[in-house]
């Protein structure tokens, strides 16, 4: 069994000076917490893995391809490979798990 502590992970992606901080990577998949603060902007490009986001906190637009919704607190969203993605209108500090399967290279 593996076992994390958001709050953890959290301070480990900070003391590290980064958006992205993966933490687990195994065989079929890989997990992150990405953080962007309020204002800023996302910076991604499509990646060549499937993708689900559960937003732990904050709160933002999402738009997938031509879709756009609202996220904030508990909200999951998919995100299949290939298709350009961002984050925008980020008007909280957002933190989301991100789900790489398979795993991000």
């Amino acid at each position: 069994m593996k076992a994390f502590r958001l709050d953890e992970l959290e301070a480990e992606r900070a003391a590290n000076d980064g958006a992205y901080l993966q933490f687990l990577r195994e065989r079929n998949m890989s997990v992150g917490l990405y953080a962007l603060d309020a204002g800023t902007s996302d910076p991604q490009k499509p990646h060549e893995q499937d993708e689900v986001y559960f937003v732990v906190s904050g709160r933002a637009a999402i738009t997938v391809g031509l879709e756009t919704t609202q996220v904030a607190r508990g909200s999951v969203v998919y995100v299949p490979a290939g298709v350009a993605h961002k984050f925008h209108h980020i008007s909280e500090d957002l933190r989301v798990l991100v789900v790489f399967s398979p795993p991000e290279s």
